[in-house]
């Protein structure tokens, strides 16, 4: 893909993302796609942004999955959230000064970095994109929220079910799902760093959320085949993420 066929599709992720949470004017829209962007390829494993750093960019995720951690004095690494294209995961960084945490690719990433000053004058001028922004870094509050509660008082076979659930309630609300499931970017190892567990008991509730026909698991994708079962198990609600989409309708 060309440079400008990149910059395209880094603003119409953005500009998709953030009217899934919020209306956006014309003239706001317009304002994003005008927005300058310098688009980077960058392989799984490499840091996006490092605890410590004192960014002048924000970066909008174009493609690929990315994670909010933190590593502990004794190396074990703390997932916080995972995000997916078209969030903007260090959004704060527009008025926190210095990175308290790191944002780590998961996966072969294509990340777009937004100069601060332009997206803070972008939203000085434009109510609505303010609005947007701000409900953006509301939504992420209300995510760390929901899965506090589920590390605290879930068990690990509701934990996970929780979070295919909003997995796929995300994905669908850009545009991302294919059928009735989603590409599992995320290693069981992953997903034992992000909800307190070990990857072995990941593994055994895999296998467990199999066996009650809740999901598939064929290669590196996940499908669903009850969803309402799914919803259950997880004790999912989706009003936490405030999407504007029916998004939560079973998978087709």
């Amino acid at each position: 893909m060309a440079g400008r066929e990149r910059e395209e599709a880094a603003h119409v992720r953005l500009v998709r993302k953030l009217r899934a949470i919020a209306d956006l004017t014309p003239e706001a829209i317009r304002a994003v796609e005008a927005l300058p962007l310098r688009v980077r390829e960058l392989p799984e494993g490499s840091d996006v942004v490092s605890e410590g750093d004192t960014p002048t960019e924000c970066c909008l995720l174009v493609d690929g999955w990315i994670a909010r951690y933190k590593l502990m004095k004794h190396g074990q690494r703390q997932i916080f959230s995972f995000h997916i294209p078209g969030d903007i995961p260090d959004l704060q960084s527009l008025y926190l000064k210095t990175m308290d945490h790191g944002l780590c690719a998961l996966t072969p990433a294509q990340v777009a970095f937004i100069p601060h000053a332009d997206m803070q004058d972008a939203i000085r001028r434009h109510e609505s994109l303010r609005i947007a922004c701000w409900r953006d870094t509301l939504v992420d509050a209300a995510v760390f929220r929901e899965w506090m509660a589920g590390i605290g008082r879930r068990s690990a076979y509701e934990r996970i079910a929780h979070l295919f659930c909003e997995i796929y309630v995300r994905l669908r609300a850009v545009g991302l799902i294919d059928g009735g499931g989603f590409p599992l970017a995320i290693t069981q190892a992953e997903i034992a760093d992000a909800l307190g567990l070990t990857s072995v008991h990941v593994n055994r509730v895999l296998k467990e959320l199999r066996r009650d026909q809740l999901i598939a698991t064929p290669g590196r994708y996940v499908s669903i085949l009850d969803w309402d079962g799914l919803r259950t198990a997880g004790d999912f609600d989706p009003t936490y993420l405030h999407l504007r989409s029916a998004a939560d309708e079973n998978p087709s």
